[in-house]
Order: structure tokens, then C-alpha cells, then sequence
């Protein structure tokens, strides 16, 4: 099963190693037929502390590395 690659903005850099990525979807409510936006956040590991606030990255599924860090991060593109 291939891995899911999700497209978000930083939000946080503070920790060693990791950010916090916002991932915004929109989907179409069932009922009232609008548009509706959910973001979530996500761990992803950053083993060069490359990114910084603001950047547009990819993430990639990968295996537990810590109790939250299930993603690692692919590229980016500055802001």
C-alpha cells in the first residue's frame, strides 16, 4: 500500500528535529451543500532543521518515531 503524501504550512519550528504542519481539506457538507474547511496538525520529523515557519512542505506516512511523530517531511518551498 503506497504511503499518503499530504501538502501543508508550517506553524511551528521550535522543536529539535520536528514541526508542526497545518493540512488544511475541504470537502462538501452532505447536507447543506457549502463548502467546508477542516485543518488538522501533524508531527512530521525534520532531520535538518530545514524548515521554518510559514513554508509550504510535503509529508510522508511513515513508521511511529516518537509518541506523535508519524510523518517525515519531503520538500519544501519557501514562503
Amino acid at each position: 500500500m503506497p504511503k499518503r503524501v499530504l501538502q501543508g504550512v508550517v506553524v511551528s519550528d521550535k522543536q529539535d528535529k520536528t514541526v508542526v504542519v497545518k493540512v488544511e481539506r475541504r470537502f462538501t457538507h452532505p447536507v447543506m451543500k457549502k463548502t467546508v474547511r477542516r485543518t488538522k496538525n501533524y508531527h512530521a520529523h525534520d532531520e535538518n532543521n530545514v524548515a521554518k515557519v510559514g513554508d509550504q512542505v510535503s509529508i510522508e506516512e511513515s513508521k511511529p518515531l516518537s509518541k506523535l511523530k508519524t510523518w517525515v517531511l519531503l520538500d519544501q518551498t519557501k514562503a
